[in-house]
């Protein structure tokens, strides 16, 4: 029972360390109660098989705080308008397996190597599953625990050096320490040695926040311009209204509610994720012919010096069987077809520029690991206005540039802004601030849409760019380089909102070297595996030495 209590404590504390409603200070000693139950049960139980035991209560801790963080996934629905139990139970039950089994393969490195070199481990493996579960096809980085702060900007402005992932490092020393300092005073009740313990948990707590204040309240880096942005919120039902209206219909509501709330000089018209055309897609081979895509220009002729930046769906067709994409699909004999989530920029009298999502939603936009999983899953995964199938995607970010003046806007389309080092390919690509084109109506009035904007709020202090972030329901935001969020707007209301945004160069250290801590955490963990296999190694030459 003593297992379990304390299994609850970490399960409970990780949940109430969760933005956007949690205090995040309690993530610092979140994972202790879980390392005293593993201790316990490895050192002073009378298990028979402890490991079993060990991963049961650890996987009962982490399916505790995936449902509580994650659990709004059950406001997604099927096409038939029922909630989709596929939604919620698949992303929970797997992701708190594979961080159980991160968690195992702690106990058994502690257990074979001992408590020092084990919680080494720890740290590696766990920041290596982090980067793992940033970059693979059921990629999930939601619960990364640098995450934890991103309502606490004054906090993590160092974040700018280090990225995210270097506030999961953060924590996850913190948590071994407070571990170490209780395992010691447990095994020796020395004050001495609590003292200096105690001191040293404080100041890898304070020092980072500190410093974060200072840079915080010297900062004045000097913009290079500023464009007048308007996002557009149409609150359009994805589920309704999306599908069953005409197309000219949706964009005329679009186009008119960029009109009646224009008021002077506009330089950019963002509009948000798959804004055009309603139902279907658009052909990329005749953008220039597109009777929607003509329209806005047509719009933008009454309005001189304006661009407009919107996400579109989009699709191109192939006829050589012998040079498709991977990810293109037959639609009859001689022709093939790949479908994208898109982001334009549209400018009169210039070719449209366009870009294709590069992070798929699981189960949504992409089909995992399909050759595998489709065998076993059939046509299973969730359909939110996606698809079954897998859609194409740019290798590259690009930057828009704007004709009239020094904007380079990024165009990050949803999903995207959940990746630090991801979105930093827009900076290099010259983009001085950052647009992003977002539908957050999928899970209703839930965490789900809090989350995703408080994220970008760390995508601002990484890349140090402005952020504008336009949502079919809301929140639409105006994000500054601090990742404060400036202005933004009320879930569900029809509106928009018009921003001065400011135009940075130049490039922060975690732009130029990204989740380096990641790549550093992946070389000690093959470090740790081969010592660990040269001991064995060694051990087992003097046994037969012996003999």
């Amino acid at each position: 029972m003593k297992y379990v209590l304390l299994t609850l404590i970490s399960a409970m504390l990780l949940s109430v360390s969760w933005p956007t409603y949690g205090v995040p200070f309690f993530i610092f000693f979140a994972l202790v109660p879980l390392l005293m139950m593993e201790h316990g049960v490895s050192k002073f139980s009378n298990y028979n098989r402890k490991s079993w035991v060990v991963f049961g209560l650890s996987y009962l801790c982490f399916v505790i705080w995936n449902l509580v963080t994650t659990g709004w996934l059950y406001g997604s629905k099927n096409p038939d308008g029922s909630h989709s139990m596929m939604a919620v139970v698949f992303p929970v039950l797997v992701n708190s397996f594979l961080y159980s089994l991160v968690f195992q393969c702690y106990h058994w490195y502690k257990n074979a190597q001992g408590t020092y070199w084990g919680m080494a481990f720890l740290v590696a493996i766990w920041m290596s599953f982090e980067k793992f579960h940033l970059n693979w096809e059921l990629t999930w980085p939601w619960l990364n625990l640098g995450n934890a702060f991103s309502e606490y900007p004054k906090l993590i402005q160092w974040y700018d050096t280090l990225g995210a992932t270097g506030g999961s490092f953060w924590i996850l020393l913190v948590n071994l320490l407070i571990f170490y300092t209780i395992r010691i005073w447990e095994a020796g009740r020395k004050r001495k040695d609590l003292i200096i313990n105690v001191s040293a948990t404080v100041l890898l707590i304070g020092l980072p926040m500190i410093i974060s204040l200072i840079k915080f309240n010297s900062f004045n880096e000097k913009p290079i311009g500023e464009v007048s942005v308007l996002m557009l919120q149409p609150d359009l039902d994805p589920y309704g209204e999306k599908y069953s209206k005409d197309s000219i219909t949706i964009q005329n509501e679009l186009l008119a509610l960029a009109e009646n709330n224009t008021k002077g000089k506009i330089d950019y018209y963002i509009a948000p994720e798959t804004a055009i055309p309603g139902r279907g897609s658009i052909s990329e081979t005749a953008f220039e012919k597109s009777e929607l895509l003509n329209n806005v220009k047509g719009f933008l002729a009454k309005h001189p010096g304006s661009v407009f930046a919107t996400g579109i769906s989009s699709h191109k067709y192939f006829f050589d069987k012998n040079n498709l994409p991977k990810d293109a699909y037959q639609i009859n004999d001689r022709a093939w077809v790949e479908s994208y989530n898109s982001a334009v920029q549209i400018i009169p009298n210039q070719k449209v520029e366009v870009y294709h999502k590069g992070k798929l939603v699981p189960g949504v936009e992409i089909f995992p690991y399909m050759n595998v999983l489709k065998p076993l899953l059939g046509d299973a995964m969730i359909n939110l206005g996606g698809t079954v199938a897998s859609l194409g995607t740019d290798k590259e970010r690009v930057a828009f540039s704007n004709p009239y003046n020094k904007g380079k806007i990024a165009p990050i389309i949803c999903y995207e802004s959940i990746y630090g080092e991801f979105v930093t390919d827009y900076v290099k690509k010259g983009a001085n601030f950052l647009g992003i084109m977002t539908n957050d109506s999928w899970w209703g009035v839930t965490e789900g849409h809090k989350q995703l904007l408080s994220y970008a709020r760390m995508r601002a202090i990484e890349t140090r760019r402005e952020i504008v972030r336009s949502a079919n329901s809301g929140i639409s935001a105006h994000i500054n380089a601090k990742g404060e969020i400036l202005e933004d707007t009320f879930y569900g209301d029809q509106t928009t909102l018009f921003a001065k945004v400011n135009l940075y160069e130049g490039e922060t250290f975690y732009v130029r070297a990204g989740d380096f801590l990641s790549r550093l955490s992946i070389f000690s963990l093959g470090f740790l595996l081969f010592y660990f296999l040269i001991k064995r190694f060694q051990n087992k030459i003097k046994k037969e030495n012996k003999k």
